[in-house]
C-alpha cells in the first residue's frame, strides 16, 4: 500500500485531471491506521496535492481536502510547520470555504497548541493574524468557526497568553457588547460566551468576570432569552462557573441578579423542553455542590440559601421532577439530591421531609441502569458524610449502609408457593 501511495502521488503530478486517481488515492490513505500512514508520506511532495486546489472545481477540491486532512493528521505539527509553510499559507487564502476552515485552520491551532515553539512559528508565519483577522470578518458562519479555532487555541496556557498579548479577550468582550446591535449574533454569540466560559475555568473565574463583565452580565441575560440555544449555553456556562468555589463566591456578589437567575432557572427545570430541563438541573446540581472539604459555615449558607430560591419547597418540587416519566430528568434530579446529601442542611431537610428516607431506599423507582446508578449514588454520598449518623438517626442510617452493602442492582427474592396437585 505505501508503494501505491507513493506511485499514485507520481501519477498525479504528471495528470492536468487526476480526479480518478485521487480517488484512489483518497481510498488509500483512509485505509491505512495514521499510526502506519506517517512513516509512508513522511517523505513525500505534498505540494503535489496543495497546487491542485487551485482550481474551481469542487469535486477536485473536496477530494483534495479529504486527502491532505487525513494526511496531515499522521504528521507533526511541528514537521507541518516547518516543511509546509507556503503551502498551508496559500490554503489559508483560498476563496473557498471549504479549504480554508475544514482542513486548514483546524490544523493550523494544532500546531500552535503543541508547544510555545510551534505557536511561534504559525504566528511568524502570519497564520494565527488571519485567523484572529477572521472574528471580525464579514461572513458570521466564518466568524463563528474563527471563534471556535480561538477557543481551542485558549485550552494552553502560551495559547492564552499570546491571545492575551494581541488583545483578543478584550476584542471578543468587545464584540459580546456590540451582538445587541447585530441581527445575525445569533450565529456566534453562543461561541463567544463558550469562550470566555473555558477562560474563567482554565485560568480564573473571579479574574475573568471582573475583568470582563460584559461576559457575565451577557451569560445572566441570555437566560431569559426566547432562544433555547442561548438559553442552554448560559446554562452550562453557569454550571461551568459555579462548579468551583472561587466562581460560586463571584456569581453570590452579584447579589439579587443571581437570585433572579436562579428563580428563572427553577422555571426551566419544572417545565419546557426536556432538553433545557436536564441542562438546567445539571447546572443547579453543579452550583449547589460542596465537596467535604470546601463545607466551611460561609459556604454551606451560602448553597442552603441558593436551593432555597428554587421554591418555597425545594425538596418537593425536585422529587417531583424525579417522579416524572423521562429517565435524564429522573437521573438529574437525583444528582440534585446527591449534591446536597453531603451537606448538614441538606440531611436536616432530608429527614424533615415525610416520606423522603423511604423513597431513598425504594429500590421500585427508576428501573435503568442509569436510574440505579444515580440512586446508589446518591446512597452513597449520605453513607460517606461525617455528619449523617447524627443528623438521620441510626436507624435510617443502618438502612443506608445495607443497601449500599447489597449494591446498586440487588433485587428481593420472592417466594413462590406451590400447591400440591396443582397442574
Amino acid at each position: 500500500m505505501a508503494a501505491s501511495i507513493e506511485s499514485l502521488f507520481v501519477e498525479i503530478a504528471s495528470l492536468e485531471e487526476p480526479i480518478e486517481e485521487l480517488q484512489t488515492l483518497k481510498t488509500a490513505v483512509l485505509s491505512i491506521p495514521v499510526s502506519a500512514l506517517r512513516d509512508t508520506v513522511s517523505g513525500l511532495r505534498l505540494e503535489v496535492i496543495f497546487s491542485l486546489l487551485n482550481t474551481n472545481d469542487r469535486e477536485k477540491i473536496e477530494l483534495c481536502v479529504d486527502i491532505l486532512g487525513r494526511i496531515l493528521l499522521a504528521l507533526s505539527p511541528v514537521h507541518l510547520a516547518q516543511n509546509c509553510r507556503v503551502e498551508l499559507q496559500a490554503g489559508l487564502k483560498h476563496p473557498d470555504d471549504t479549504v480554508k476552515i475544514l482542513a486548514l485552520t483546524q490544523l493550523i491551532v494544532d500546531i500552535s497548541s503543541v508547544s510555545p515553539v510551534s505557536l511561534g512559528y504559525c504566528a511568524n508565519s502570519s497564520f494565527i493574524s488571519q485567523l484572529l483577522g477572521e472574528l471580525t470578518g464579514d461572513d458570521v458562519l466564518v466568524r463563528a468557526t474563527a471563534i471556535e479555532m480561538v477557543t481551542t487555541l485558549s485550552h494552553s496556557q502560551h495559547g492564552r497568553q499570546y491571545l492575551a498579548q494581541q488583545g483578543i479577550m478584550d476584542k471578543i468582550s468587545n464584540m459580546i457588547t456590540g451582538a445587541k446591535s447585530d441581527p445575525f449574533s445569533s450565529f456566534y454569540l453562543p461561541g463567544l460566551v463558550k469562550f470566555f466560559g473555558n477562560l474563567a475555568i482554565m485560568d480564573s473565574p473571579q479574574h475573568v468576570c471582573e475583568t470582563y463583565p460584559a461576559f457575565q452580565n451577557k451569560v445572566f441575560e441570555m437566560t431569559i432569552d426566547p432562544d433555547p440555544v442561548m438559553t442552554g449555553v448560559a446554562l452550562d456556562t453557569l454550571g461551568i462557573l459555579g462548579s468551583t468555589v472561587e466562581g460560586k463566591q463571584v456569581l453570590q456578589k452579584t447579589g439579587e441578579k443571581f437570585h433572579a437567575v436562579l428563580k428563572r432557572m427553577s422555571q426551566l427545570a419544572s417545565g419546557g423542553a426536556t432538553e433545557l430541563r436536564v441542562r438546567c438541573l445539571e447546572a443547579i446540581s453543579l452550583l449547589i455542590t460542596l465537596q467535604a472539604e470546601q463545607q466551611t459555615e460561609d459556604l454551606l449558607v451560602l448553597t442552603e440559601s441558593w436551593f432555597h430560591l428554587l421554591s418555597n419547597q425545594p425538596m418537593e418540587m425536585i422529587r417531583n421532577i424525579s417522579t416524572q416519566p423521562f429517565p435524564e430528568l429522573h437521573c438529574r434530579a437525583l444528582r440534585i439530591f446527591t449534591a446536597i446529601a453531603s451537606q448538614p442542611w441538606g440531611q436536616r431537610l432530608m429527614i424533615g421531609t415525610p416520606g423522603f428516607m423511604e423513597f431513598i431506599v425504594d429500590r421500585s423507582t427508576g428501573p435503568t441502569k442509569e436510574a440505579k446508578d444515580a440512586k446508589f449514588e446518591l446512597v452513597g454520598a449520605l453513607v460517606s458524610s461525617s455528619t449523617a449518623a447524627d443528623i438521620l438517626g441510626s436507624q435510617h442510617y443502618l438502612r443506608l449502609r445495607s443497601y449500599l452493602r447489597e449494591g446498586a442492582y440487588y433485587v428481593t427474592a420472592v417466594a413462590t408457593v406451590t400447591t400440591e396437585g396443582a397442574d
